[in-house]
């Protein structure tokens, strides 16, 4: 319960806790993977009743992670993980190690067996299984032209706020931030094509396209992973915006802040979805890095969250804490 809060968003919350106990270390971090490969059965379990200190556990750790408000994506909610698994192993009285392993929204496996007798098919499950979904953003959301919208503009936008982006935008990862930052610090020009000036950057490194693909999955890094490059980014490059995973850390919040620039997040664990809205992609620097390069995205009604206004107010914070109280006055009432 004291960690789930330190591990920010880049889980790609709600998800799975698997938890393993006992046994050596490397053991307790076996049991814990290994745990996640059970079925979601918590409410099973809670109508029945727990039988064993386990799943006794499963349920304080599950009530107790959900109290916390984190919710989807770490912008506040009432559900943060679906369920919690626990293995134990015997272990000297002396040494207790424990490990926990968090499983993100977008898990998915299949169990088979290999016994010698021949391949194991798969059976692709029927589409028909899954409920009829329309996507519908709702009359709230800001429809956004990112090939001129201005400082003036993203200085309105609003924490928690929902964006549809359209137009062009930048990408690159940690990779290509890197040889930005050694071309600025050896007084050399950015590549032909790559000016940041206005613009926004998608962290990302998609996928290569197949058949009549633009382009391959298409899902948000984790955005603390570029914090370290922010004040770079937003000072020598004239950058504006920035699309990433998850939350920023203070290095991040600071730099945008500072800059009066903005970071939008992007849906985790869907890049597939994501590279829907992707209509036309060419790379335009750093060719020879594959999915690192930079490339120039043309998207279409790009669903994003604003996640840091220009002021430095961040949702990741501001969401749980809201959900915090609203969760509290639940169980008072």
């Amino acid at each position: 319960v004291k960690t789930v809060p330190t591990m920010g968003a880049g889980w790609c919350p709600p998800g799975m806790l698997g938890i393993g106990i006992g046994g050596t270390a490397e053991k307790a971090m076996l049991l814990a993977k290994e745990s996640l490969m059970d079925p979601i059965d918590i409410h099973e379990l809670r109508v029945r009743g727990p039988k064993n200190r386990a799943e006794e556990l499963r349920l304080e750790i599950f009530d107790a992670v959900n109290d916390l408000g984190i919710g989807a994506q770490g912008l506040g909610g009432l559900t943060t993980v679906l369920d919690v698994k626990i293995m134990d192993y015997p272990t000297h009285a002396a040494n207790k190690p424990v490990a926990m392993i968090p499983n993100c929204a977008a898990t998915r496996h299949t169990h088979f067996m290999l016994d010698g007798s021949g391949p194991s098919l798969q059976t692709p499950p029927s589409l028909d299984d899954w409920p009829d979904i329309t996507w519908d953003v709702g009359p709230s959301a800001k429809r956004v032209n990112l090939d001129d919208v201005t400082r003036d503009e993203i200085s309105t936008w609003q924490p928690g706020e929902t964006l549809l982006l359209s137009g062009k935008m930048l990408t690159g990862r940690d990779a290509a931030h890197k040889r930005i930052q050694t071309l600025i610090e050896n007084g050399e020009p950015l590549p032909d094509g790559v000016d940041f000036t206005d613009r926004f950057i998608y962290y990302v490194g998609p996928v290569d396209p197949v058949r009549e693909e633009v382009v391959g999955p298409a899902g948000p890094t984790t955005a603390t992973r570029m914090d370290k490059f922010t004040e770079m980014m937003l000072d020598k490059t004239g950058l504006m915006g920035m699309i990433g995973k998850a939350e920023r850390g203070s290095v991040g919040i600071e730099a945008i802040k500072k800059h009066k620039a903005v970071y939008l997040m992007a849906v985790g664990g869907a890049a597939y979805l994501v590279s829907k809205a992707i209509i036309n992609a060419k790379v335009i620097a750093f060719e020879e890095m594959g999915m690192e390069a930079i490339q120039e995205f043309e998207v279409k009604d790009m669903p994003v969250t604003v996640a840091v206004d220009v002021n430095g107010n961040a949702v990741h914070k501001t969401g749980p804490q809201e959900w915090q109280k609203i969760i509290l006055q639940r169980k008072s009432a």
